[in-house]
Parts: C-alpha cells; structure tokens; sequence
C-alpha cells in the first residue's frame, strides 16, 4: 500500500503541478495580452510622437519657405528701388551746377538784354536741365504754395501782406525731387 500511497500522492502533486503549471501558463497568457495591450498604447505613442514631429518639420519648413520668399521679395525691391534712383547722386553732385546756370542767367540778364552769349548760355542750360529731367528730376513749386516741412525748408518768416498764414512768400533755393524722393527741399521764406 505504500506504493499507492505514493502514486496517490504522486499523483496529487502531479495534479497539483500541473495546476499550477496551467496557472502559470495562464498568467503568462494574460501578461502577455496585456503587454500586447500596453506595446499598443505605446506604438500608439510612438505614430502619434511621429505625426507630431511630422508636423514640426512641416511647419519649420513653411517658415523656411515664407524667409526665403520674403528675402526675395526684398532683394528683388531694393534692386528696383537701386535701379529706380540710380542716377540720384550724379544728380545731387550737378545740382550746384544747375544753381551757376541760373545765376549766371539772371546775372547776365539784369547786365546784357541782347547778346548771344546769354542765349547760348540759356540754350546750354535747357539742354542741361532737359536731361536731368528726362533722369526724373521735378523741380519743387514754390510759388504761393502753402508751406510743406516735407518739402520746403523755411529759412526766414516774415509778415506779409496779401498772403496767408504759412504760404511761401518767396523761394531762396530751388529744391528738387527724383521721382518721388525729396533729394533737396526748396529754401523758402514763409509768411507768418
């Protein structure tokens, strides 16, 4: 009977064993369910980490894009704006010239009424002034113009009869603009 004693309790440990194997194997079953179920949390972490860093890289190179759109754009408008006023300091430098043309006009009016040498002086000074003006020079009006700081430079005020308050009175220096740009405002005496 011994021996059945032992097979008997062989057998309840054999059972027993493989009860506990069958747990264990059934733990592992679950463990692993449920680290397929936590490693799906995770790639999902890891598509949505993707997807975010997708975008980031998108967006850092839409904003590349748009500086380097934008760089264009101002090369392309100071290019513009360079060919534009090219010829604003070679006109600056014969401002001073065409200022001697006009004294030199007046003073030999007032002192010589018919001579060939002020209509020859005359004829070179509307050339001269001609081709500036072909450049884009404009000469700025003065006359009874109301006074403009962006314009004119009043270097006198005075108490005039006849004209408003803050109307030019008289014009000292000719001033001039390039197209659009200001390179000399008028010298004017304003009336107060």
């Amino acid at each position: 009977m011994k021996e059945n004693y032992t097979s008997t309790e062989e057998q309840e440990e054999k059972e027993q064993m493989e009860q506990e194997v069958a747990a264990e194997e059934a733990d592992a079953e679950d463990t692993s369910v449920e680290q397929e179920d936590a490693e799906e949390p995770a790639e999902e972490t890891e598509l949505e980490k993707a997807q975010r860093e997708a975008a980031e890289w998108q967006d850092k190179a839409l904003r590349v894009q748009a500086d380097l759109d934008n760089v264009r754009r101002r090369a392309k408008e100071d290019k513009e704006r360079d060919a534009k006023y090219r010829s604003q300091s070679v006109i600056e430098s014969l401002l001073p010239v065409l200022d001697n043309f006009e004294r030199a006009l007046n003073a030999a009016t007032d002192q010589e009424e018919d001579g060939s040498l002020l209509q020859g002086v005359n004829m070179v000074y509307s050339q001269f002034f001609e081709a500036l003006q072909q450049e884009g020079l404009e000469v700025i009006p003065t006359e009874r113009e109301t006074f403009d700081p962006h314009q004119h430079q009043a270097v006198m005020q005075v108490e005039e009869e006849g004209f408003e308050s803050n109307q030019i009175v008289e014009e000292l220096q000719k001033g001039y603009k390039l197209k659009d740009k200001i390179i000399r405002p008028a010298m004017v005496k304003v009336n107060a």
